[in-house]
């Protein structure tokens, strides 16, 4: 009944990471970026005698410290992902991803934890050089988020060389899954068909990308924070299998029994050298290290998140007609 602490735990995977973790066992306090309204985004009707929710900011240092006092495991998954928003805001991005990743750590030093697991990105290794993708892949930061991510690793495992601070990078590759914002290619392709559209806005569709069910990735995650020989390294969370988004788009309108064309929306295409063409992750490390394997296919997956999605409560909270940056 370890006691550990979710940043970004109101987001996507950091919610079901949480509800994975308390099915396990453990006690969680979960952390959800402060607002006045007191609004915990997916965690608002999570209700569990051992889970603690609290609300504030990683970009305090302080907060950072006096938070997680009494936790063993910090699960790091707080931070800014959308990579159009981080075209037109990037300070933000260094503030939160890089500066937030630091605060944890130093809290984390001062505090004595156990383990940190840090969240990253297949995005840090830019379109591919050689696939499958693995751990020795060279970063290239094709986006001032990747960036970000990229000094955010580099933070973390500066910690763990100059003060032995107990750090695991997780780099999880694509995840989906239900409650995954509008922004990612999957839920858009869903909610425009869910919605009736019969021409789906999307932007190219000839790059390619390992999507992980979000389960999955959750799943890895924890394998990862129980494992001694994972500390100080960085791992790859992926299915070692692409699929183009095009194949996705199809995909998905065959498991929804619609019949629909794409358009390709100008404003979804990112700038040349910043599009990652081909992602596709060697997942040999984490298997070595954990035993850990997937166990959803991309079509298992994708009938769970397009069940969730034809929930009418669910649909109601996305806006399938506005641009989702």
């Amino acid at each position: 009944m370890r006691k550990v602490f979710v940043t970004g735990a109101d987001g996507f995977i950091g919610s079901h990471l949480t509800e994975m973790l308390l099915d396990k066992g453990y006690n969680v306090k979960a952390l959800s970026y402060y607002n006045s309204f007191n609004y915990w985004g997916w965690l608002d009707d999570m209700r569990h005698p051992n889970l603690e929710t609290v609300t504030g900011d990683i970009r305090d240092p302080h907060f950072c410290k006096h938070i997680t006092k009494d936790v063993d495991t910090i699960f790091h998954l707080a931070a800014l992902i959308a990579i159009p928003y981080s075209y037109i805001a990037p300070d933000s991005y260094v503030d939160t991803n890089v500066k937030g990743t630091l605060n944890i750590c130093q809290a984390a030093k001062e505090n004595g934890i156990r383990r940190v697991v840090v969240t990253s990105t297949s995005e840090v290794y830019g379109t591919a050089q050689y696939v499958p993708i693995d751990e020795n892949h060279p970063k290239q930061p094709q986006s001032p988020y990747s960036a970000t991510k990229i000094g955010a690793d580099a933070m973390a495992m500066s910690f763990y060389n100059a003060f032995e601070l107990p750090v695991i990078i997780a780099r999880p590759f694509n995840t989906y899954g239900p409650r995954q914002s509008a922004r990612a290619i999957i839920p858009t392709i869903i909610t425009q068909i869910a919605n009736g559209k019969k021409e789906i806005k999307l932007g190219d569709l000839t790059p390619t990308r390992d999507f992980n069910y979000v389960k999955d990735t959750c799943k890895g995650f924890i394998e990862l924070a129980n494992c001694d020989a994972a500390i100080g390294q960085e791992v790859n969370i992926a299915s070692n299998h692409e699929i183009s988004m095009r194949d996705t788009l199809e995909l998905i309108a065959n498991i929804m029994k619609a019949e629909v064309k794409f358009t390709e929306d100008e404003q979804r295409i990112r700038p040349q050298n910043s599009e990652v063409f081909r992602l596709w992750g060697d997942n040999k490390k984490i298997k070595a290290l954990t035993g850990f394997s997937p166990s959803y296919t991309i079509e298992e997956g994708l009938r769970e998140t397009v069940k969730w999605f034809l929930d009418k409560e669910n649909l109601y909270k996305y806006k399938s007609d506005i641009y989702n940056v």
